[in-house]
């Protein structure tokens, strides 16, 4: 499959937005379905469709949002707690729309006496 992230694993020839089940999700990102579960737990924003039975549906923002969990936990070494604080701050900046906010445009030149009057309030407030 052409394409990076999440979605590129699958290999079932399905459309990239379609609907994956537990398994399929499990299967792709080389994560066990009981540790999904029990993330699903750990993480309020991680919440897959349930339909008749109990079975999960996974759409593709909640495989993005299980590889990145993966990531943080098992490849960056953060603990729950610390992934989950980690992903409440990121969905803190992330606007309604989903747009990534960008940061505000300066100027170097404007910039740099800024950088120097706060290193000076600082140098001041380690003397006192």
């Amino acid at each position: 499959m052409i394409g990076s992230g999440p979605s590129a694993r699958f290999t079932d020839g399905k459309d990239p937005g379609a609907l994956r089940t537990i398994g399929e999700v499990a299967s792709a990102l080389g994560i066990r379905q009981h540790v999904l579960r029990y993330w699903e737990q750990q993480f309020p924003m991680l919440k897959p469709l349930k339909r008749s039975g109990g079975r999960r549906y996974y759409r593709p923002e909640d495989v993005a949002l299980v590889d990145r969990i993966d990531r943080l936990v098992n490849h960056e070494g953060y603990t729950l707690r610390g992934a989950r604080q980690a992903l409440e701050v990121d969905s803190a900046d992330v606007p309604v729309t989903g747009a990534p906010v960008a940061p505000p445009k300066v100027a170097a030149a404007d910039l740099l006496p800024q950088l120097r009057a706060i290193r000076t309030r600082l140098a001041q407030a380690l003397q006192a």
